[in-house]
């Protein structure tokens, strides 16, 4: 049979690249059509790679730990007895003859670390693949600070480099380091290596040290890179939801006989917060240096705690063109696959603003991180019983009410105070709307 290389597939939206995480065959083994050859790793989602035909497991082409290119060959399947020469030597496809001519050192080591005298890096293919249509050398490469894994350069990393490679450049070149002009690229490089120093941790005597699994190392890289892109600010409001409370517990047996999904707070603080969206659009936007990016759809990522203690964002997407019962069965069906470790790559692409439900955990009220490229995220803190001054045709009057803070941190480069508050004022009125007498 004809040799055939295992593609790296595309995963959803804006993927460009994937993690293997663990090879399920090994070369030699015999591999029937759509059987899962390959565990990878987008993000925060695992997926598996079947083959698209049956045959032999002929080479790999990446080893576990490797970060491939999407539309990249990844493995071989041939026939027993073949060998995979005539096929591999195609394989660096998704780099043209004529960069491979001009960029020979880079080219040529497209599936092994690029080493140097003075460090020992790895470059994604998608790196690369950047760096060779811009002309940059490996010795500048290996001199761009990655905050990737390990101190790898990403994507954005270089991208971020490309405007300021003048500096870089002069930097390097050491006839004229001892000129006073360039001056400020030492100081670009100072301020840049900055946020890589780490605190001295002491180990004590009896301490467990426990290394970070691939996802949270990814969700701290998040976490870091949020606080240190965007000023957050957040806002406070506390929401009277007596009513959502009193509707919910009528209808919600009905409602899962009816819909066949069980309905919980969630839903119906999404569709408020849609709802405040549509009157307050720039609250759904990105920045891209020093442009707006105004998004058109609505799509709500919802936080969600998996079972092994780290946290995802599935998405709800085009949110403001579902009613109360679809929303409801995005949420639960997302949440239902979050838990099953059933997520798409897709799953959690493209969110535009994201909730998070900190009163799950009992929380009043939290502080949340953005969830970039976003510029807001709103935190849900638990729904208290709580005694409550209330105006009545007699007068004044204290009630008991149920009640609830929500918390609204947002990017200060482009939501200001006013947007923001009034962003979040406007959802607890929504909320505080909510008619009793509402229908399914």
């Amino acid at each position: 049979m004809a040799q055939v290389e295992l593609i790296m597939p595309k995963m959803g939206e804006s993927v460009a690249e994937a993690t293997i995480t663990n090879w399920l065959k090994e070369v030699g083994d015999t591999i029937e059509a759509d059987e899962a050859v390959v565990e990878i790793a987008t993000d925060k989602v695992d997926s598996e790679v079947p083959s698209t035909s049956e045959g032999i497991l002929i080479k790999k082409l990446f080893n576990e730990g490797d970060v491939v290119q999407v539309g990249q060959a990844i493995a071989i399947i041939g026939s027993e007895g073949d060998t995979a020469e005539p096929v591999a030597s195609s394989t660096p496809a998704a780099a043209p003859a004529a960069e491979v001519a001009t960029t020979p050192t880079i080219a040529s080591v497209s599936t092994e670390k690029i080493t140097a005298s003075s460090s020992n890096k790895f470059f994604s293919p998608l790196v690369r693949s950047i760096a060779e249509k811009e002309g940059i050398s490996i010795s500048e490469l290996e001199g761009i600070n990655g905050t990737g894994a390990e101190g790898r350069v990403t994507k954005k990393d270089i991208l971020n480099y490309l405007p300021n490679r003048s500096n870089g450049q002069v930097a390097a070149q050491p006839t004229v380091a001892s000129t006073p002009a360039p001056a400020a690229a030492p100081q670009v490089e100072k301020s840049a290596a900055a946020p890589v120093k780490k605190a001295s941790v002491p180990v004590m005597e009896g301490d467990e040290i426990i290394e970070m699994d691939r996802m949270r190392k990814l969700i701290s890289e998040h976490m870091v890179m949020s606080k240190h892109t965007s000023p957050h600010v957040t806002s406070y409001v506390e929401a009277d939801v007596t009513n959502i409370v009193m509707w919910r517990n009528k209808v919600k047996d009905k409602f899962q006989k009816q819909e066949n999904e069980k309905i919980t707070f969630t839903p119906i603080f999404m569709e408020a917060i849609v709802k405040a969206i549509k009157d307050f659009p720039m609250i759904n936007v990105s920045v891209d240096g020093d442009n707006i990016i105004k998004r058109k759809n609505i799509n709500l990522g919802m936080a969600t705690a998996l079972p092994s203690g780290n946290l995802i964002v599935p998405v709800i997407k085009n949110a403001d063109q579902l009613n109360l019962v679809g929303i409801t069965k995005q949420v639960n069906g997302l949440a239902s696959k979050a838990r099953n470790n059933k997520l798409a790559p897709d799953d959690i692409q493209g969110g535009t603003y994201t909730v998070t439900n900190v009163g799950t955990f009992g929380n009043v009220m939290g502080t949340p991180i953005i969830n970039q490229p976003q510029v807001a995220i709103l935190a849900l803190g638990a729904i208290r019983k709580i005694p409550a001054v209330i105006e009545t045709p007699q007068g004044d009057a204290i009630a008991i009410r149920h009640k609830m803070f929500l918390s609204h941190a947002y990017d200060h480069r482009v939501v200001d105070g006013a947007l923001g508050g009034m962003f979040v004022r406007r959802v607890a009125d929504y909320l505080e709307e909510f008619d009793v007498n509402r229908e399914i």
